[in-house]
């Protein structure tokens, strides 16, 4: 018994939907329950995924137009992200060759320096008679 009027659903209710899926159940069981269509669950999953929380706006609500929503990470900005981290670990790896070859070097003058008797003790080498 449809009555004619649209069922407006609001963003938690959406978001309550979406969460569900998430976290394995059907889309068609969860859409059979909440007693709606799965292309309003399609949607709200596209959308969620594209925009976050922000794109499970309630219908008939106008965007906002001074901040239109962008999509969570677009791939041109996924693709730098990833070339920058790529770049920052081949650097992190670099500074590691470098601390391990320091300290080695370190180790080794520190082992072929002879230890100090202190003041007054005899020359490490005779002193030459002439």
């Amino acid at each position: 018994m449809s009555t004619g009027k649209r069922r407006v659903f609001n963003r938690e209710f959406k978001f309550a939907a979406i969460q569900r899926l998430m976290s394995g159940a059907s889309a068609t069981a969860l859409a059979q329950e909440l007693q709606i269509r799965s292309s309003h669950l399609s949607k709200w999953w596209s959308k969620y995924r594209h925009y976050g929380p922000a794109g499970l706006r309630p219908a008939h609500r106008p965007r906002n137009t001074e901040a239109k929503l962008q999509p969570l990470a677009k791939a041109k900005d996924v693709a730098r992200a990833r070339r920058r981290v790529s770049d920052l670990e081949r650097k992190i790896g670099q500074q590691q060759v470098e601390l391990d070859f320091f300290r080695e070097a370190l180790r080794q003058v520190g082992q072929a320096r002879r230890p100090s008797d202190g003041p007054g003790a005899p020359a490490s080498t005779p002193p030459s008679r002439r």
